[in-house]
């Protein structure tokens, strides 16, 4: 005959407490340190960006004096007019970089889909051989081969025209789209194309209407890389682009700086509207992004 001993859980409910007082004082606390640490960040972050948007609206006497003032004695909005009719003429500049941003990255868009599809769906010889090459490829920047795809665009007579640079910035994030965009193609199961396959759709109908919206955040992150890499671009185009009417802004905007003196004003008017463009993109694709986690998981 066993005799059971008796227990007592006093010990065990003194521990819950104290757990659970220390998880409250920890709940208590992380949100304010949290919150004063992104406060902190987002200051740092913001306040070049906050010192560019108040010189836009300076006069050039008060970004030059000294001792510098943060804040000008009035609002000069109109520097945000007469940008347009200096000598840059930015807004040449400005649809220089809309072109070439947008057509690069729907020609990244439609060579990467297909590429990545198939290199995630399908095994065919020398498939790490050729994941191995894009990934190789990615090391690769336009600073070290300007002088290279300067003399190719010569030879094909693309010189100093927005299709070579829609090449060139379509080429150098070709490799980085079809790398992320096939590593989400693979994360969705094979069983919902086959399930679709199935049902009598094509292997184009599955791409598109299948597996497209399971993908979607890998796109928007393809993207918005592409369109903001290409924005940025200043290598390739500063070697190709010799017209001043068709260069983009990257490179037009430094003959803001004269030889004795620097229209300042324009040049944090310009980068301020630069900016405006990428800042709707995010805004834009921002609200689609967590949509496109369960798009199209329902048929």
């Amino acid at each position: 005959m066993t005799t059971l001993l008796p227990t007592t859980t006093e010990p065990v409910k003194l521990a819950d407490k104290r757990r659970n007082r220390s998880h409250g004082v920890n709940r208590k606390s992380n949100p304010i340190a949290m919150g004063i640490g992104g406060v902190l960040i987002f200051a740092i972050f913001v306040a070049p960006y906050l010192l560019m948007l108040f010189g836009s609206l300076k006069t050039q006497q008060e970004i030059t004096k000294i001792p510098p003032v943060y804040f000008g004695e009035t609002l000069n909005f109109s520097n945000y007019v007469s940008m347009w009719s200096s000598n840059v003429h930015p807004s040449d500049g400005l649809i220089a970089t809309v072109v070439i941003a947008v057509f690069a990255t729907v020609l990244v868009l439609l060579v990467a889909t297909p590429a990545a599809y198939y290199t995630a769906r399908f095994k065919f010889p020398g498939k790490l051989a050729f994941m191995f090459l894009v990934l190789i490829t990615q090391m690769l920047q336009p600073t070290v081969l300007a002088v290279g795809l300067f003399r190719e665009m010569l030879q094909l007579n693309l010189n100093d025209t927005w299709i070579a640079m829609i090449l060139i910035n379509g080429a150098f994030n070709l490799a980085f789209a079809v790398w992320i965009m096939q590593a989400f193609f693979a994360s969705v199961p094979k069983e919902i194309d086959e399930a679709a396959v199935i049902d009598g759709a094509s292997k184009v109908q599955v791409l598109f209407k299948i597996s497209l919206p399971l993908v979607w955040p890998g796109i928007v992150t393809a993207i918005i890389f592409t369109f903001v890499s290409s924005w940025n671009e200043y290598a390739a185009a500063s070697v190709i682009m010799t017209s001043n009417d068709k260069q983009p802004l990257t490179v037009s905007l430094p003959r803001f700086f004269g030889q004795y003196s620097a229209d300042w004003q324009y040049v944090f008017a310009v980068s301020i509207v630069a900016i405006l463009p990428v800042v709707i993109l995010f805004a834009i694709i921002e609200k689609r992004l967590v949509g496109g986690l369960t798009a199209g998981a329902v048929k």
